[in-house]
């Protein structure tokens, strides 16, 4: 998708949207960090801690590419 195809709006709440889901990001980054010091530490919920990230971080590059107009070469 293209950013000329989008309205001002619908790229006001792509923004929105998108500080929502790094502030997110960076939060799980400070959470995991705290629970790997933890010496009783629970690996499983690290390891989903972890998944969620990298599922917030393919969220974030989608909206990111959807403010960036396409390049023709």
């Amino acid at each position: 998708m293209m950013t000329t195809d989008l309205n001002e709006e619908e790229l006001t709440a792509i923004r929105q949207k998108l500080e929502a889901l790094k502030i997110e990001h960076r939060d799980l980054d400070d959470v995991i960090a705290h629970l790997v010091d933890d010496h009783h530490k629970d690996e499983l919920q690290i390891r989903r801690l972890k998944r969620r990230k990298l599922m917030l971080k393919d969220h974030i590059t989608l909206l990111e590419k959807q403010l960036v107009p396409d390049i023709r070469a």
